[in-house]
């Protein structure tokens, strides 16, 4: 049986909630939320991610998901169990907590929840079943259809970049491959006055017809 219905800790079956979040796009809601992982500004920034016009590091994949993963670590210790996690990240921790409270229950499929939080425990499920078997739901594909991962390489960075477009082509790609693997780089400038440490992904040579 799937995870959620054991409530055992199985943390890589979450990697289904970013697709119910977002397609696994860097999709912008209309609340503000952003990135795969939908993180809300001020959540991000409580948890170590710069958020600013220059730099949005909740469309940094790395760092949004070690976000995710910490904020449904935590809200597994505050309400108790796994799938009570998942609901809060739809509904937060608080909001979960009191209708627990409320209703006098401890168990999420005890809980009547408003309708996008009811179902959204069940999306995970289902999105895991179909994308697990493929198959056996009419989806019919080969590997050659699959997107592949194009290696990179990651490249400190800890100045100021005055032209992000001299800066791609100087590692002989162009601005637009440059934003596709940093689409955490918001402008086409790093107002870096902090002398912050940055890293920005290059691909590796051979992946685009630009470079050598």
């Amino acid at each position: 049986m799937n995870l959620f219905w054991q409530n055992k800790v199985f943390r890589d079956d979450f990697k289904y909630l970013a697709v119910i979040e977002s397609g696994l796009t860097n999709a912008k809601s209309p609340a503000g939320a952003s990135g795969f992982w939908q993180i809300m500004k001020a959540t991000g920034q409580e948890n170590g991610l710069e958020v600013n016009d220059n730099v949005d590091e909740r469309y940094h994949l790395e760092m949004a998901t070690e976000v995710a993963c910490k904020y449904l670590k935590k809200s597994k210790e505050e309400l108790g169990s796994w799938t009570l996690a998942a609901a809060a990240y739809n509904a937060g921790n608080y909001g979960v907590s009191r209708r627990l409270e409320a209703q006098k229950v401890t168990g999420y499929y005890d809980l009547l929840l408003g309708e996008e939080t009811g179902r959204y425990v069940f999306r995970i499920v289902a999105l895991k079943e179909i994308l697990t078997h493929p198959s056996k739901y009419g989806f019919n594909y080969s590997e050659k259809d699959l997107y592949s991962t194009i290696p990179t390489y990651k490249v400190p960075v800890d100045t100021v970049v005055s032209d992000f477009a001299q800066f791609a082509k100087s590692f002989g790609i162009n601005y637009k491959i440059l934003k596709i693997h940093n689409p955490w780089l918001r402008e086409n400038e790093l107002n870096n006055k902090s002398r912050k440490q940055y890293y920005i992904d290059i691909p590796k040579k051979g992946y685009y017809s630009l470079q050598h």
